[in-house]
C-alpha cells in the first residue's frame, strides 16, 4: 500500500466552509464538534488531517479526474475525545497534485 504526499493540499475552504459548517445533507460538523473542532480552531483540524497522511493509503476508486485513496486514522480531538475517521484524497490525473476530498466517521 502506498503513502501519499505529506504536503498534500488541504484547501482551507474545505474545512471552514464545508466540514465545520452545518450542512443540510451529509453534515460532518456535529461529528467533528464531538472532539472540539470548530471554526475557531480549524487549523488544528488541518494539522490532525496531515498526521493521518502518515498512515498507509488504499486505492478506493479510480476516476477520470484521478485516483481516490482512503486513509483510515484517528483524530485526537482538542478536547481529548478521539474520533475514528476514513479520509479521502485524490491524486489529480493531470497535475499529479494530492488533495484532501472529505472525511467520514469510521
Amino acid at each position: 500500500m502506498p503513502y501519499l504526499n505529506p504536503n498534500a493540499t488541504i484547501p482551507p475552504a474545505k474545512l471552514t466552509r464545508y466540514l465545520l459548517v452545518l450542512q443540510p445533507k451529509d453534515d460532518k460538523s456535529g461529528f467533528l464538534a464531538q472532539a472540539g473542532y470548530n471554526l475557531d480552531n480549524w487549523q488544528v483540524l488541518e494539522q490532525d488531517l496531515r498526521r493521518i497522511l502518515l498512515n498507509e493509503a488504499t486505492l478506493n476508486k479510480p476516476t477520470k479526474f484521478g485516483d481516490i485513496y482512503e486513509i483510515k486514522g484517528l483524530l485526537q480531538g482538542v478536547n481529548g475525545i478521539n474520533l475514528r475517521v476514513s479520509t479521502y484524497w485524490i491524486i489529480d490525473s493531470l497535475t499529479k497534485e494530492t488533495r484532501f476530498v472529505t472525511l467520514l466517521p469510521d
